[in-house]
């Protein structure tokens, strides 16, 4: 349970093993409680599993909430793991079951009656001309970017060293 300690997930495994619901293919698990169920999800970081993710649907029914706080701190109880919430910065113990749901209450009416992202206004026909754009010819060639590059940078020095000589002169 303290920080820094190597995550044990064999151990939380075997234990939502014994829970209702199912291993899905791509390695969460959906837990089913009764107030609703409950995607767990691996965390990786540099290929390693370090934590298990809880995704609480976004609903207007924080019974489901307390009831995953309940479940996942006596989970982690059993395991010997903190139970910690990214939004909030801390780990959590049964008092804090009350400042998650408000937490969560605010994040779901946000969610609920805030206006839709649209993409981007012209965004979209920009990223189709894109997609349309095929090229017309081979283009330059690298000997002849390099020489235009070359002839470009020599002229820009000249004007830059004209300037600077003319000051110099008090011209």
């Amino acid at each position: 349970m303290a920080p820094g300690v190597p995550y044990d997930a064999a151990r939380v495994e075997a234990l939502l093993a014994a829970k209702s619901g199912a291993v899905r293919p791509d390695g969460a698990r959906d837990w089913a409680l009764s107030q609703g169920d409950v995607e767990v999800a691996p965390l990786h970081d540099k290929g390693q599993v370090v934590a298990l993710e809880l995704r609480v649907p976004l609903l207007d029914h924080p019974d489901l909430i307390r009831e995953v706080l309940a479940e996942a701190a006596a989970l982690a109880r059993k395991a010997k793991v903190r139970l910690f919430d990214p939004q909030l910065g801390q780990a959590l113990a049964a008092a804090d079951t009350e400042r998650v749901v408000e937490q969560y209450t605010r994040t779901e009416q946000y969610a609920r009656t805030a206006p839709r992202m649209e993409i981007t206004p012209g965004l979209a026909e920009a990223m189709d001309a894109a997609a349309r754009y095929e090229p017309k010819g081979p283009g330059m060639s690298l000997p002849t970017k390099l020489i235009l590059f070359g002839v470009g940078g020599f002229a820009i020095l000249y004007f830059v060293m004209t300037s600077l000589l003319r000051q110099l002169n008090g011209e």
